[in-house]
């Protein structure tokens, strides 16, 4: 049984956070370390999925935390895909910021896997006009 604690995070976790953007394909993220460093600590929230002290997943956001959150990042390690991780991720950072008005994200139009875990989490989408697809909680 899979022992997954879910708990707040930062920098000092960045070695990892550059393992999974990597492991995922995320290059323009790492372009320049320096930027993702000062990315990581102006964050408004970081959430993280942990077994044992390994960082399997995080959500990632940025706003002002009382009238816009924008979900930045949400990702997992390739290995822990289907086991609700992000999911959870997810509905935790939903519910912590449940009274915030513009809870949203930008994905890729072309990802299937992404929009339509989106749409499980019953966000709503945006125009789609545009080769991204923006979502918005209901």
């Amino acid at each position: 049984m899979e022992n997954i604690i879910y708990k707040e995070f930062g920098k000092e976790y960045i070695d990892q956070i550059i393992e999974i953007y990597k492991e995922n394909s995320w290059y323009a993220y790492l372009d320049d370390l320096t930027i993702l460093e000062k990315s990581i600590d102006n964050s408004l929230y970081i959430l993280g999925a942990f077994e044992n002290d390994k960082l399997i997943g995080f959500i990632r956001c940025v706003g002002d935390g009382y009238h816009v959150v924008y979900i930045q990042d949400l990702i997992i390690r390739p290995g822990y895909y289907r086991r609700s991780i992000g999911k959870n991720l997810y509905q935790k950072t939903s519910c912590k910021f449940k009274y915030v008005r513009q809870f949203l994200l930008i994905t890729d139009a072309n990802d299937k896997v992404s929009n339509n875990f989106y749409r499980k989490m019953e966000m709503i989408e945006g125009n789609t006009e545009y080769p991204v697809r923006t979502y918005i909680r209901q």
